[in-house]
């Protein structure tokens, strides 16, 4: 019998206070208590709970989450009445409740039941495909700013990364950062990917570990973190290639091109991917190491921060106190280097450095002057007094709107100042609209 036959045999309450409307939203207490879901459906609860302990054993969480999965779906109310499905579905959330806080202490186990029930979405759902590879499925959640879609996420055998890169060839080497190095590859399903390869000591766990757990939030200006395989001694972290390599590549490559509408294309993807990550409803996402190597560029020139493991989830407003600066040099808050609290506004003094980057095509200190000068005094120097146009980018040739120009270059100040006149990520975009916006209307009547 399901969940809800079940608990429909109950007399309610009207004075107790549940749960279900409190996750609803209605404002008001549950039609079911703890003592009715005990009371009425303790049998089934306890099968349900016998049979996902599985996942303790031997067996792993593929082979225990079928039977557990198996269960949870038998007790699914099965008419296609939207309204008697959702009473249902917050029949078996109580179930769900019930079932872990007997266990709460259990986090390793809990995290089992999360993965294969399903991910923050009812109902719940999960499936393996035949080869035996975990595929985690989640409907992610909705704002004016966010990128909603339903994802997946897999953990990979070492026999695919190796089919995937050609055991790893050179011919598919891409380049290395701190973490290791990366390969180029090919899934099995045609899908082209880029594989980091790390070799693990006490840090690159953390690194991983922190990479991961950020693997389920999407948007069109972040990399996909596709999957993973996890070993004792190396991962493989597996994310969507994007084919045009990474924004330092086309600022500072001779032979590469950028025109001053695409720079400002490019800022704009960045800054809705890092106004996404600071209002993430869950806590604001503290990127803390943005800059051009960071920003990776897909076939089509969409523009997507990459690299999160220096990332700091947080509450938004708030501050984090870190035992060590962390970030590239150059790109680094000053404020942050004193005080070592991690903000989101230290994500927009990076992003600050990387506009005056698009706007001269120099990097963070300008080796080639007699007397090295970091980026930031250059262009303060220029506002004060000189040619604002010197700052421009010799590549671009003077096509650009110079109006808009002057705009992105007083945001870009405004965003590497005093921490309380630095913008939000919001008022950033707006900014680099209109930026855009100028430069459009510039090309239509000046082609």
């Amino acid at each position: 019998m399901d969940c809800l036959t079940l608990m429909n045999n109950n007399s309610t309450d009207i004075f107790s206070c549940g749960i279900e409307k409190l996750t609803s939203g209605a404002g008001g207490c549950s039609d079911y208590s703890e003592i009715d879901v005990l009371n009425e459906i303790g049998s089934r609860l306890n099968s349900l709970r016998d049979d996902c302990r599985l996942m303790d054993s031997e067996g792993g969480l593929t082979k225990g989450c079928n039977k557990c999965l198996k269960t949870w779906r038998e007790i699914a109310y099965t008419s296609k009445n939207d309204s008697m499905k959702l009473e249902d579905d917050i029949c078996r959330f109580s179930m769900l409740i019930l079932l872990t806080s007997q266990r709460v202490a259990d986090e390793s186990w809990i995290d089992k039941i999360f993965h294969c029930l399903g991910d923050n979405s009812l109902p719940l759902a999960s499936s393996a495909d035949e080869s035996g590879n975990e595929t985690i499925r989640s409907t992610k959640f909705k704002t004016d700013e966010s990128y909603s879609e339903e994802s997946s996420y897999r953990r990979l055998s070492l026999k695919e990364i190796y089919s995937a890169t050609d055991s790893l060839s050179m011919s598919n080497f891409i380049g290395q950062g701190i973490a290791g190095k990366v390969y180029k590859g090919i899934l099995a399903d045609r899908q082209h990917v880029a594989i980091k390869h790390i070799i693990k000591d006490e840090q690159m766990e953390t690194f991983v570990r922190e990479v991961t757990s950020l693997s389920h939030i999407k948007h069109p200006n972040l990399v996909s973190l596709l999957g993973h395989y996890d070993a004792p001694i190396e991962c493989f972290l597996v994310y969507e290639l994007c084919h045009n390599g990474n924004l330092s590549e086309w600022l500072f490559g001779k032979s590469k091109y950028l025109s001053w509408r695409r720079r400002l294309e490019i800022a704009l993807d960045c800054a809705r991917g890092l106004l996404f990550l600071h209002s993430y409803p869950q806590g604001s996402i503290v990127h803390r190491d943005i800059k051009p190597a960071n920003i990776l560029l897909s076939a089509s020139f969409e523009a997507k921060l990459s690299d999160f493991g220096l990332s700091k989830i947080i509450s938004i407003g708030h501050s984090y106190a870190s035992s060590e600066v962390r970030g590239t040099y150059g790109y680094v808050d000053p404020e942050y280097q004193k005080n070592r609290h991690v903000n989101s506004y230290g994500d927009v003094y990076s992003f600050g450095i990387v506009l005056l980057q698009l706007l001269s095509g120099q990097r963070v200190i300008n080796l080639d002057l007699k007397n090295p000068m970091p980026l930031s005094k250059m262009a303060k120097n220029l506002t004060k007094g000189g040619n604002i146009k010197e700052f421009a980018d010799l590549k671009l040739e003077g096509k650009f709107s110079m109006e808009a120009f002057e705009l992105v270059l007083k945001l870009a100040l405004t965003s590497i100042g005093l921490k309380q006149q630095r913008p939000s990520m919001e008022q950033v975009v707006v900014k680099l609209e209109e930026a855009l916006d100028l430069s459009t209307r510039v090309e239509s009547v000046h082609p």
